[in-house]
């Protein structure tokens, strides 16, 4: 029984499908994931456990398992040739666990999901609902639903602190012809409380006094590192278009996808995303797929606060203005991934997939951060799935 508690959980749910030895259907997934970014700086490897069981025609549940270990070296802030180091060691582990309950009333499919992730210094606990329901000949799908986080992140040398984040959605989905699926989503996010990133600092050149043993001081300059102070609060929209077609000629299909995102940091973005899935006889398909993604820097980016007007920056800052960050994710950059995708269907029960991705991350414009700073990776994932 222990092997199996989505089964056991679904025939307490359920208990008449139990006496009457019907089966009940289910879809497991197993994944394994290697990041590895040049020279060697992070190394990120994931394991997924994924599952859904069909209670019954109205409730379903399904659920996931993942565990990522991270080892190797992250950019701090500071500039490269600097007395202070430009890479920090990073080592963690992150373990997370997600439940939903779904279930039809009447023309609504409701879902309810509760998750927990811990690492190390962080801990995040969420729920979510959502709805979606059909119209027009079951042409039309609205769906809709809110998302909450509650955070709790260990700071070095500082209390924890919290980190709520809230997200509305909604969206639409509608079938234009056979061959033919069009969606658009909008999302807006809120989020309050400790968003600095604890890890990240920002440098400064500065002068101080020492004796110069002969009853005198002398100045000397220093290089000196703060922690970054970003605002206590971020507002978010995104924006996301979505097409699906099927070529019947060469049994094909397109998947387009545009998303625009916008933020009060002052962020804007835009991610093309475009995915070819071709069958390959009855049981093979090649999926390659490309991922272009743009975004300009953040209103208090910049590499020193040699030029802030800012006395002795707080050792636990709080968000208050003036606000500043090296983190050279929230600089001007594009990202760009290749990858290909393989799929292969062994039986109507089992399937397996491989994909191999090439993902590069640059500086864009001036206000970008230096280029050692951005990664560039290789991305391995392998998978099972079976159905009962």
């Amino acid at each position: 029984m222990r092997s199996h508690p989505p089964l056991f959980l679904a025939t307490l749910l359920c208990p008449g499908f139990q006496a009457r030895g019907e089966t009940i259907p289910q879809n497991y997934d197993y994944s394994y994931q290697l990041y590895q970014e040049d020279d060697d700086r992070i190394r990120v490897e994931s394991h997924y456990i994924r599952g859904q069981i069909e209670i019954n025609d109205a409730t379903s549940f399904r659920f996931q398992w993942l565990r990522d270990s991270i080892s190797g070296a992250s950019p701090t802030g500071v500039l490269p040739g600097e007395t202070q180091p430009f890479l920090s060691d990073v080592e963690d582990v992150r373990t997370g666990i997600l439940g939903a309950l779904s279930r039809q009333f009447g023309d609504h499919r409701m879902e309810l999901e509760i998750s927990r992730s811990t690492e190390n210094d962080y801990i995040s606990n969420g729920f979510a609902l959502s709805d979606k329901f059909e119209l027009n000949q079951k042409n039309t799908t609205v769906a809709y639903g809110v998302n909450y986080l509650d955070d709790t992140v260990s700071i070095p040398l500082l209390p924890e602190a919290r980190k709520e984040s809230y997200d509305l959605f909604a969206g639409v989905t509608q079938i234009i012809d056979k061959d033919t699926v069009f969606t658009a989503n909008l999302t807006v996010g809120y989020a309050n409380g400790y968003l600095n990133d604890p890890y990240k600092v920002v440098q400064r050149h500065e002068v101080v006094q020492v004796p110069d043993g002969i009853g005198g001081f002398t100045d000397l300059p220093v290089t000196n590192i703060y922690r970054e102070n970003r605002p206590d609060s971020r507002l978010r929209e995104v924006l996301q278009f979505e097409g699906k077609h099927y070529f019947q000629p060469v049994s094909g299909a397109l998947d387009a996808v545009l998303r625009f995102g916008h933020d009060d940091y002052g962020i804007t973005s835009e991610t093309l995303q475009l995915e070819w899935r071709q069958e390959i006889g009855d049981h093979f398909q090649v999926i390659p797929f490309f991922r272009y993604y743009h975004q300009n820097a953040a209103d208090f980016y910049m590499t020193t606060i040699n030029d802030l007007a800012l006395g002795t920056p707080d050792s636990a800052p709080n968000g208050a203005g003036p606000n500043y960050s090296a983190d050279y994710r929230l600089s001007s950059l594009d990202a760009i991934s290749l990858g290909l995708r393989l799929r292969y269907q062994f039986s109507d029960h089992v399937s397996t997939n491989a994909c191999f991705e090439r993902y590069s991350m640059s500086g864009s414009g001036s206000d970008s951060a230096p280029a050692q700073a951005y990664p560039d990776a290789d991305i391995w994932t392998l998978g099972v799935s079976a159905q009962f």
